[in-house]
């Protein structure tokens, strides 16, 4: 780690009152754009409206960026955001990204998650410049996605555990021993993270407001490490195995495929799932996105994508899915009953 980056500056402020001058490049989503569109009053050179976070789409649409423009904006979620940041970082741009909702952590790291391969990779590229709020936006975004950044902070449970799971074995690398001082800070912003996840669910703005400052916290400590083993584990890798198989259209969101693979990471570590699926439901984050059988096959290949994409150790790496493990885990989880449907 050569370089720890900060948190980008975060404006509370209405959309209506932003007054740009500067030519923009747009980077944005149909439903978020239709949602506030009509609050920015943008000089735009060129809109974009990527569907999928591929490394070679954000390598063309920054490749083929006007000349003349001057900032990119990403205004709506995570794949707008990330979209924003790529092209801002390539073209040496100053970049503003506008949240419609607290659906993901990414707002506010300095990487960018693109796809590629098969799976996921990180692109360090800074922060972006700023960040503006408008929390009657946030409040009013659709409760399945206005709040869904929470599965970030829940994903610290099942990170820790496999962070020490690893660890146990000698299985971190020097770059990322396990910290007891870091583990602990971060399982202390994973508690507050039940503590509010109901009014989160609700549009509560101090909830929302809770929420962002524990993804700012959980951001800044991985900053700070230098890497993303105190939040990012097994949940996270069944994340990015069955993405690929959900990407019909506009795909599932991502938050979506978090919730159920806290949900198999935790029942892997012989934790109680109950709190964990109660506290993500309260949150507004949908459970029944994914077909079982889908999660069956995804679950079955996990032992072997870790290994292929070269992921940090975690106790997939010891899995062994046989039939009945896999209708266990389904089982203890809820992920394959209709009522989870």
């Amino acid at each position: 780690m050569s370089i720890i980056w900060p948190l980008p500056k975060i404006e509370f402020r209405e959309l209506t009152s932003i007054k740009e001058t500067r030519r923009t490049a747009l980077l944005t989503g149909g439903p978020a754009w239709e949602a506030v569109g009509s609050l920015l009053n943008l000089p735009l050179v060129v809109q974009a409206e990527p569907h999928n976070a591929d490394h070679a789409l954000f390598k063309e649409l920054a490749d083929n960026l006007p000349p003349q423009v001057e900032v990119v904006y990403g205004v709506g979620g995570g794949l707008a955001s990330d979209a924003a940041k790529y092209i801002g970082k390539t073209r040496n741009l100053p970049t503003i990204v506008i949240p419609t909702a607290l659906s993901v952590d990414g707002f506010f790291t300095a990487l960018v998650a693109v796809r590629e391969r098969g799976t996921v990779h990180y692109v360090e590229t800074g922060p972006s410049d700023q960040i503006i709020i408008d929390w009657e936006v946030v409040r009013n975004a659709p409760a399945h996605i206005r709040g869904t950044g929470i599965v970030e902070l829940l994903s610290i449970v099942t990170g820790l555990l496999d962070w020490r799971y690893a660890a146990e074995r000698n299985k971190n690398t020097p770059e990322t021993r396990y910290v007891p001082w870091a583990a602990s800070l971060a399982a202390g912003i994973a508690q507050q993270a039940f503590k509010i996840a109901r009014g989160v669910g609700e549009g509560n703005v101090e909830a929302l407001r809770n929420l962002l400052d524990l993804m700012c916290l959980e951001v800044q400590l991985t900053n700070q490490m230098g890497h993303n083993r105190p939040q990012e584990g097994s949940e996270q890798f069944f994340a990015y195995a069955v993405e690929p198989r959900t990407a019909s259209g506009r795909g599932v969101p991502y938050a979506d495929l978090v919730g159920p693979g806290i949900l198999i990471a935790a029942a892997l570590h012989g934790q109680d799932v109950g709190p964990l699926r109660d506290t993500i439901a309260s949150a507004g984050v949908p459970l029944s996105r994914l077909r079982p059988d889908v999660i069956a096959d995804t679950i079955n290949m996990l032992p072997r994508y870790v290994v292929e994409h070269n992921l940090p150790y975690t106790i997939l790496n010891d899995l062994d899915p046989t039939p009945s493990r896999v209708q266990e885990l389904l089982e203890i989880t809820g992920l394959g009953s209709e009522n989870s449907r």
